[in-house]
């Protein structure tokens, strides 16, 4: 591909998962020159459930994945809660807590979404593996990048789609300290042996202050698992070493029953346990000259709202969308947080600092969340939660016109 001949201009995106995937998709629609670099060495597989709900299920929808993503819809069946002790304290269908639609929203392995989105842009633009950006340099007519190979490129724009700690934050905007607003909790994800003949389900194990889940993704010999614990302000150091992480949840959850003794092992003998805290990027803005941001970068919500993926995919359209509509990319990069960050903020809004209702941290919260969770039908609900929906797209028949 030769990025010269692009009658829109030349993009590099950082980040290869969801939001970067899909801001490339756009932006090749739209008439630009994409470049995409990821520091991993392919496209990343596997991964925990993920949600694809209200407005984002349009954005899939136009995309053409959507087919794809109802085929890898997970359609879990019960979700129950568990006491201390292992007795149960509730049964509730998954969407009624997840605030999904059956039949219109859609929950799938996060390599499924995925590999939709990298197939849908696989052919049409430029992907770079195993490189990520180490300096970006802008001046008056683009932005100049040197990569972690050594290569030196010029783009006309930089948008950063890598994630929750993202590198070209970091490089733009400064420390992600300023940005990160920690919800109180740090959390461990796993897999391990569906030694349990758990099927089509979600079991959630709660004591106050830490939690435990297994989710059994149709009838897979392998489960996901997730150990939670409320840890007001963690050492942002441990982020960086696998080792103390998996002491530090060891540690939480050491005098705990149930199934907790062979969780903590299996983390400790996984391949690839996930660490991180349960925190939001809250930013007064996502661009800064010829840079902007997209997705978890420029406002992860945490993973207690379940709205990473579809804020990801409803933020890579309005951006690319914006760039198209806008001549000047000052210009589009206003419009673009002008019309989406009241959406991002009412699903940020779903959870309070320390007050997940799932991970209740003292016994009284932990009575009356079982309290509610009783109250509610094991049917599916008939509507999602109006946040989900918020922000109606508009079309892109004047971009693609432009």
């Amino acid at each position: 591909m030769d990025l010269r001949t692009a009658s829109k201009g030349t993009v590099l995106v950082s980040g290869a998962s969801i939001a970067g995937p899909a801001v490339a998709f756009w932006l090749h629609r739209f008439g630009f020159a994409v470049t995409v670099v990821e520091k991993s060495a392919g496209p990343r597989g596997g991964g925990y459930p993920i949600d694809v709900r209200g407005t984002a299920v349009e954005v899939a929808r136009r995309m053409g994945i959507l087919p794809r993503l109802r085929e890898a819809h997970i359609e879990s069946r019960r979700l129950t809660f568990l006491n201390a002790d292992g007795s149960q304290a509730a049964v509730v269908h998954p969407q009624a807590v997840a605030g999904g639609v059956e039949g219109r929203d859609v929950e799938v392995p996060r390599g499924d979404l995925t590999d939709a989105l990298y197939g849908a842009v696989r052919d049409e633009v430029e992907f770079v593996f195993d490189d990520s950006v180490e300096v970006l340099t802008e001046h008056e007519h683009g932005v100049d990048v040197t990569f972690r190979s050594g290569v030196r490129r010029g783009f006309d724009l930089v948008l950063g789609a890598d994630g929750l700690h993202s590198h070209t934050r970091k490089l733009v905007f400064g420390p992600e300290r300023q940005f990160h607003r920690h919800l109180g909790y740090r959390f461990a994800v796993f897999a391990m042996p569906n030694t349990y003949g758990l099927s089509h389900e979600v079991l959630i194990w709660n004591t106050p202050g830490r939690a435990a889940a297994l989710y059994a993704v149709r009838d897979s010999e392998e489960l996901h698992a997730f150990l939670n614990f409320a840890d007001p302000e963690p050492p942002h150091e441990v982020l960086r070493d696998p080792e103390a992480q998996r002491d530090l949840v060891a540690a939480a959850f050491a005098h705990d029953g149930w199934e907790i003794p062979a969780m903590v092992a299996a983390m400790r003998d996984a391949d690839e346990p996930f660490f991180d805290t349960v925190s939001q990027i809250r930013m007064p803005r996502w661009s800064s000259g010829r840079v902007a941001l997209v997705g978890d970068a420029a406002h992860a919500p945490s993973f207690l709202t379940g709205q990473g993926s579809s804020l990801a995919l409803v933020g890579a359209y309005m951006l690319a969308r914006s760039l198209a509509v806008h001549r000047d990319h000052t210009a589009a990069f206003a419009a673009y947080e002008r019309d989406i960050r009241g959406f991002v903020e009412l699903n940020q809004a779903q959870v309070g600092d320390g007050d997940a209702a799932l991970f209740p941290t003292t016994a009284e919260a932990l009575e009356r969340r079982n309290d509610r969770l009783r109250g509610l039908t094991a049917l599916p609900p008939a509507t999602g939660r109006p946040a989900h929906t918020a922000l109606t797209l508009p079309g892109d028949s004047a971009a693609l016109a432009f």
